[in-house]
């Protein structure tokens, strides 16, 4: 049998212009735990706020009033929705947890897969830029003991 020489050039060019993606800062976030669980385009901060339980709004669709954002959840879903009671109505709440520790970390309002509702909220308090440390506003809301 012959030998199979194979042969590959790299070239890179200092004139080329950056590329959207090459120029886009990607953050990551962690679960209390330490878990990987959310890659995505922007800041978690500066994105709006849902009135009802502060959780993070993250845009899955594309509609009139926006754009929707570029991110890589990693996550389980749990089996059984939630079901709550607002005062609009009731909600039945899809939830993610932590693959590593359960953890509920989001949710969405449609059955699974992920991307499915126009909307992926963020439970406020469950996820960190630094892994291994706990998000100052993880017990926002807890009782004093």
């Amino acid at each position: 049998m012959p030998k199979v020489v194979s042969r590959s050039a790299v070239s890179s060019s200092s004139d080329a212009q950056p590329t959207a993606s090459s120029t886009a800062a990607l953050r990551v976030y962690y679960c209390i735990c330490g878990e990987f669980i959310l890659v995505i385009d922007t800041s978690l901060a500066t994105l709006p706020r849902r009135q009802t339980d502060n959780a993070i709004i993250i845009r899955t669709q594309d509609d009139d009033t926006g754009k929707a954002k570029t991110f890589k959840l990693n996550a389980t879903i749990s089996d059984h929705p939630i079901l709550l009671e607002r005062e609009s109505g009731h909600e039945r709440q899809y939830r993610f947890l932590c693959p590593r520790c359960s953890l509920p970390i989001g949710y969405q309002v449609s059955p699974p897969p992920v991307k499915s509702a126009p909307y992926l909220y963020i439970l406020s308090g469950a996820l960190s830029q630094l892994q291994g440390k706990v998000p100052p506003d993880a017990f926002d809301g807890e009782n004093d003991v």
